[in-house]
């Protein structure tokens, strides 16, 4: 497994969720995006490594209120847990109808100093949430407690989110628009590629504006288009 370097997080801190999955794509990954879950208020890049919690059904003997009082409780001991730096993903199994968790929970993860917070699932305090200065992504908001859907299971297992397979460690790369499971074991070389795929297509969005073409230029067919671009890079400093 790879570790993060921080040269690969300066470089997924400015790259988009669109231009890592055509760079996971040309690695044979067509599932990578997670469908459903949508940032709660804009920022800078989410980056971090997963760190899971897993819920399956609840029932109605097992899921009282008397379960908080066990500090054994998967939940509050995942959140407890969890390592700084990390994004804290839940997986909900994409049922919305009860919180993945709420307000006080999210400000904890905060406080912890994790990276971010994604479930395929709602949110209740979700307006607190928003407020927060860690970035959240989930479905919809959802203000019943979570014990009336949800029991949670699973602690830093594999798990699915959006209908993506994700192991711990794995890279959550989350920018304004959704969020990319990117595998551990690529993460240096797919960062460095989508950093470079992204000056590349800022060369291009600024001919563009100026009222070039796209033929030749997007994708680089004309052979003048990289000498332009090795020239463009230079005067820029990119």
């Amino acid at each position: 497994m790879c570790v993060l370097s921080e040269v690969a997080l300066t470089q997924l801190k400015a790259v988009s969720t669109a231009t890592l999955t055509t760079a996971l794509f040309k690695r044979g990954f067509r599932n990578t995006f997670l469908q459903g879950p949508q940032r709660l208020s804009d920022g800078e890049n989410m980056v971090g490594p997963a760190y899971t919690l897993r819920y399956i059904p609840s029932r109605e003997d097992v899921d009282t209120l008397d379960v908080f009082r066990d500090p054994s409780n998967p939940q509050r001991r995942a959140v407890e847990a969890c390592p700084m730096g990390s994004v804290f993903v839940v997986d909900s199994y994409r049922d919305p109808r009860a919180a993945s968790l709420g307000g006080i929970l999210a400000a904890r993860l905060q406080v912890l100093g994790c990276a971010g917070i994604v479930s395929d699932g709602g949110y209740r305090d979700s307006p607190d949430i928003a407020a927060l200065s860690i970035p959240s992504y989930h479905i919809r908001p959802s203000p019943p407690t979570n014990l009336t859907r949800h029991h949670a299971v699973g602690v830093n297992e594999p798990i699915a989110c959006g209908g993506v397979g994700i192991y711990p460690g794995d890279i959550m790369v989350g920018d304004n628009e959704g969020v990319v499971c990117v595998p551990a074991s690529l993460i240096n070389t797919v960062a460095t590629e989508a950093f470079e795929i992204t000056v590349f297509e800022d060369f291009v969005q600024e001919l563009v504006n100026a009222g070039a073409s796209t033929f030749g230029l997007y994708p680089p067919t004309d052979p003048t288009t990289l000498e332009k671009f090795t020239e463009w890079r230079k005067y820029n400093g990119r």
